[in-house]
């Protein structure tokens, strides 16, 4: 499956922009979400290709955004990789538990980040 979709979730602006630019200057569409109640709906609504969500947010966590996508039938086969500022063992172990396809630690590094997606197509 050719990712050209990607839904970013993150509470952080800064982040989001970020992220944003990183992809769009990669050739992906990117569609940007401040919450996680804010992913589930978008992702129900426009089906992306891949979600990029933060671990801490207000409200759903990106843990509970991403067993929540996998346990409905609709969403259950979007990727999700889950992005978290904390020790990437712990969060990464809680990730694929979750359903998450694979755990990046904050600050991202772009290169890495683009290499794991590449790995998803």
């Amino acid at each position: 499956m050719a990712i050209q979709n990607i839904l970013v979730v993150d509470d952080s602006a800064t982040d989001r922009f970020f992220l944003t630019e990183l992809l769009e200057t990669s050739g992906y569409k990117v569609i940007g979400a401040e919450s996680g109640e804010e992913c589930l709906a978008k992702a129900a609504e426009i089906h992306p290709d891949l979600i990029l969500c933060d671990v801490v947010m207000p409200g759903l966590t990106g843990f509970q955004v991403t067993r929540t996508l996998t346990k409905n039938p609709d969403t259950a086969n979007i990727p999700v990789i889950l992005c978290t500022g904390k020790s990437q063992a712990t969060d990464l172990a809680w990730a694929l538990k979750m359903g998450a396809k694979a755990c990046v630690t904050k600050p991202v590094v772009g290169s890495e980040l683009l290499a794991l997606i590449k790995t998803l197509e």
